[in-house]
């Protein structure tokens, strides 16, 4: 089913005009910040492959709209003397079109769990807290991409404390059902959240 819509999605951005080759351009330019294919090697810089497609290309339109926090990074492989840069800028002059493709292409890419140090007292008690609070949202222990929620379960410990704290702070929207079940919980709550996700390689 993903291939299929795959195919459509990238025969719509060739009808458009786009060339094939300035497509392979744009996924090298995404692969130099979050890893081959997709898969990061960075504690700071998620993994996008395997993401559910409808997941993906929201992020990126939100991107555009400049409606989400933007750190700017140095490109981790390929060209490393380009200039920092940051999603808002990478995706400002994308079309609908390229967004839906780029989302696409990564969705029938297999997600790779980091590996990565976790604490696993803390993963035990972060376990009870998902099942409590998250897994309404975010099945099979945050793994499942079908849910539409993004992939936490083997995601890197350092983004997700990131994203974490952006929406704790309110600068990064959150939707309602997230914010009722995050809100009440304490610092030592998510950090073992963070933990539980960590451990599942």
């Amino acid at each position: 089913m993903k291939t299929v819509r795959s195919i459509a999605t990238f025969a719509a951005l060739l009808a458009a005009g786009a060339a094939v080759a300035d497509f392979d351009a744009i996924i090298a330019d995404c692969n130099d910040c979050h890893g081959d294919d997709g898969v990061s090697q960075w504690d700071d810089m998620p993994t996008i492959a395997g993401i559910d497609a409808f997941t993906h290309s929201e992020a990126l339109y939100v991107y555009r709209d400049r409606a989400r926090p933007c750190a700017k990074t140095e490109y981790r492989q390929g060209d490393t003397d380009r200039a920092a840069t940051d999603m808002c800028d990478l995706v400002q002059d994308f079309s609908d079109e390229q967004i839906e493709a780029i989302a696409e292409h990564y969705a029938v890419l297999p997600f790779v769990p980091a590996k990565q140090a976790f604490d696993a007292d803390l993963a035990a008690q972060g376990e009870a807290i998902h099942d409590k609070a998250c897994a309404r949202c975010h099945s099979d222990g945050g793994s499942n991409p079908e849910d539409e929620a993004g992939i936490l379960a083997g995601q890197w410990m350092g983004y997700m404390r990131t994203s974490f704290a952006e929406f704790a702070s309110g600068e990064r929207e959150q939707p309602r059902a997230k914010k009722k079940a995050m809100d009440p919980l304490t610092e030592g709550e998510v950090e073992a959240l963070l933990h539980y996700y960590a451990s599942q390689q």
